[in-house]
């Protein structure tokens, strides 16, 4: 059985695992080395700790399996492994779309430093972006977009960005890889943030680039090298020990999300919804087309900022948090950092509280 036929939780756990080796421990150690014994014919695996670790192959093995890459690389955070990409994809002269309704840093990351070296940035919401990238030489995209869960349509992005020889780039962070598989629509980069979903648990930063093509690996590892955006080997030991249980908990938080959103559509104190997985959402139909899951997001308009203050202060449950994909279920009004949203804006990120205990909370929290 190929392993792209297992579910989640296979998967993911079948990714960490080693190859059986009597003797060996089941779950191997982090290795935190920063120097290794040489050999003398020049030829050593490891020689120090920046370029190599044992423990970022193990992930990194993972990451790849699960992305359906040939090969992956992991950085100390989600913006290190997107700032690689973009550093490695352009050049001064050349036309760079970005995502106008996605991760705001990344825009900013783009303004102040590929900008001023002579790259030509161009913003385009996710509507825009496949007419954009008719002008462009790489195209970096988010699907689901953060944080207005709108979905861009990645097998025809591909096909505009092939017309013109362009590289597109999918920040694959809040679908994960087992929600979609961008590199299988065509895209020549995935980066993410695994502080999130893969993670899980709120307590590290970590990032990663996958990818199908050896001499673009090659490129973004030579980044990492000369740029230092390393992950330390405790932090990669700790991913690669979530990544074993993602699969069950992002089942668990997508059935959330699905059910939480179903919810909030009919709840007077509600304004407006987003989640991919409802029938009458916009994103659905692109959604269903190319995602295996929704994601765990859903993104809910309350009367305003006090509102979505009194939703968390009345709630046993929710905790006020930025960033997503952690066990606990977190809102997020996004409007404080900045993002072109209402300020009852609330991005809220479920966990994998039972879901009748968490939809009940909520409810009772809106009053």
């Amino acid at each position: 059985m190929s392993s792209h036929n297992y579910g989640d939780s296979t998967r993911s756990l079948k990714a960490v695992s080693a190859q059986a080796i009597p003797g060996q421990p089941v779950s191997p150690p982090a290795v935190p080395a920063a120097t290794y014994h040489l050999s003398d014919d020049d030829a050593d695996l490891d020689t120090y700790g920046r370029a190599s670790n044992p423990t970022w192959r193990r992930l990194e093995s993972a990451l790849a399996e699960l992305e359906g890459a040939s090969g992956a690389l992991a950085f100390g955070s989600g913006m290190a492994a997107i700032t690689a990409a973009l550093n490695v994809s352009t050049k001064p002269g050349m036309v760079l779309v970005l995502p106008a309704d996605g991760y705001y840093q990344v825009r900013r990351y783009a303004a102040e430093y590929l900008v001023p070296v002579g790259v030509t940035v161009i913003e385009a919401t996710s509507s825009q972006i496949i007419d954009a990238a008719a002008g462009a030489d790489v195209v970096l995209a988010e699907t689901p977009t953060n944080p207005k869960l709108d979905v861009v349509d990645l097998r025809a992005l591909a096909t505009a960005c092939r017309g013109r020889g362009a590289r597109l780039i999918v920040d694959n962070t809040t679908a994960t890889p087992l929600g979609q598989q961008p590199l299988s629509l065509g895209a020549d980069l995935v980066v993410a943030s695994a502080t999130k979903g893969l993670s899980g648990h709120s307590d590290l930063l970590a990032g990663y680039v996958a990818a199908n093509r050896p001499d673009l690996i090659a490129a973004v590892d030579r980044q990492r090298l000369l740029a230092g955006a390393i992950l330390g080997a405790f932090e990669a030991w700790l991913l690669l020990r979530s990544v074993a249980s993602a699969g069950l908990r992002f089942e668990r938080q997508c059935h959330n999300a699905q059910a939480l959103a179903t919810m909030l559509q009919s709840h007077p104190g509600v304004r407006a919804v987003r989640y991919p997985g409802l029938a009458d959402d916009p994103a659905h139909p692109v959604a269903a087309a190319q995602m295996r899951r929704f994601g765990a997001l859903v993104s809910a308009e309350l009367a305003d900022a006090t509102a979505v203050h009194a939703l968390v202060r009345r709630s046993e449950l929710l905790i006020a948090a930025t960033s997503f994909g952690s066990v606990h279920t977190s809102v997020d009004r996004r409007a404080r950092w900045g993002d072109a949203v209402a300020d009852g804006f609330a991005r809220i990120s479920c966990g994998i509280e039972d879901t009748d205990d968490l939809l009940a909370d909520i409810e009772r929290a809106l009053g």
